[in-house]
């Protein structure tokens, strides 16, 4: 089975955890390393989950684990200890000892170093705020053309927000760094937003469906508060899979149908910070710059999702 070489960049919390062991337990990508970033929880907390998750699947010792940016470019850190818990996976595998430390190094560098080395090739899953890929920008402007394609969980296009009633989290928590990273010039970059991974919700049959295995019983535990938390704000018992359908997307971009719009970030508004603005109708006369995800087939992901984990 061919691989794609990835590097995945997350702010571990619930979601991204989920996005983790898809990843790894789908066996058809070359995970080159997981960056860490300040986002749901902090740094070194982001870096502490991604380790432990690694290790509930035993793979420690194949994939690096480099920590990123410690704040965004411009802004304090807004962390979501509510919908996530105070670890960041919702009190699952908190009594789990780490032993391997992450490795030396920054993120940025990770991600430059790699991409270099084999241009054309890497795909970057960004599944948290983006700091880490626009400092790697400014650091390195090659590596927009030596990047094969970037996919990120983030914004929403024709949709409210989920942590403003504009602004999607991973947007909201580090605009600056969102709008350099879209007027960077990559040739591909995808957007998955809420517009799609509010339809891939994860619901109590599909945890059943995963059985009682380690893996199972982890995904149950760790979403329970997550659920109850979607469910005060939408009224469904579910969660919706926001970075594993980034992930999912990396795997087969037949999961989604996506247009080409030119999309920016709202940085200096008292209402609307971090708000994705989608020009539908070329009404600012730019250039298209994202691929933006509008339709899944969410059955056919969740389907994906579930029996890639409970193999």
């Amino acid at each position: 089975m061919n691989t794609k070489k990835v590097i995945l960049d997350v702010d571990t919390g619930v979601d991204d955890a989920l996005g983790i062991l898809l990843a790894v337990k789908s066996g058809r990508m070359d995970i080159l390393g997981i960056t860490t970033v300040n986002g749901n929880v902090s740094l070194e907390q982001a870096t502490l989950n991604t380790r432990k998750i690694l290790q509930l699947l035993n793979v420690t010792d194949s994939i690096p684990v480099v920590p990123g940016a410690a704040k965004p470019l411009m802004r304090s850190s807004y962390f979501e200890h509510r919908v996530h818990g105070q670890d960041g996976l919702g009190g699952a595998l908190r009594d789990m000892p780490v032993a391997v430390k992450p490795a030396e190094g920054h993120a940025v560098d990770f991600i430059i170093d790699r991409v270099s080395r084999a241009p054309g090739e890497v795909t970057l899953v960004m599944t948290g705020p983006l700091t880490n890929l626009a400092i790697a920008v400014v650091k390195y402007p090659e590596l927009v053309q030596q990047v094969k394609e970037v996919i990120f969980m983030g914004g929403v296009a024709g949709n409210f927000g989920n942590v403003t009633p504009v602004a999607e989290y991973n947007m909201y928590v580090d605009p600056e760094a969102a709008k350099i990273v879209l007027h960077a010039g990559f040739p591909l970059l995808t957007m998955v937003g809420l517009d799609v991974t509010r339809q891939a919700l994860l619901a109590d049959e599909h945890i059943r469906e995963l059985g009682d295995t380690p893996i199972g019983r982890y995904v149950a535990e760790s979403t329970q508060d997550y659920m109850k938390r979607y469910s005060e704000r939408n009224g469904v018992r579910a969660c919706a899979l926001h970075d594993p359908l980034a992930v999912g997307v990396a795997l087969s971009k037949e999961l989604v149908t996506t247009r080409h719009y030119y999309v920016d970030v709202e940085t200096r508004s008292d209402l609307c910070d971090g708000q994705t603005v989608c020009d539908f109708q070329s009404r600012l006369g730019q250039k298209p710059n994202v691929q933006v995800c509008m339709e899944v087939d969410a059955g056919a992901f969740l389907r994906l999702f579930v029996d890639t984990l409970r193999v």
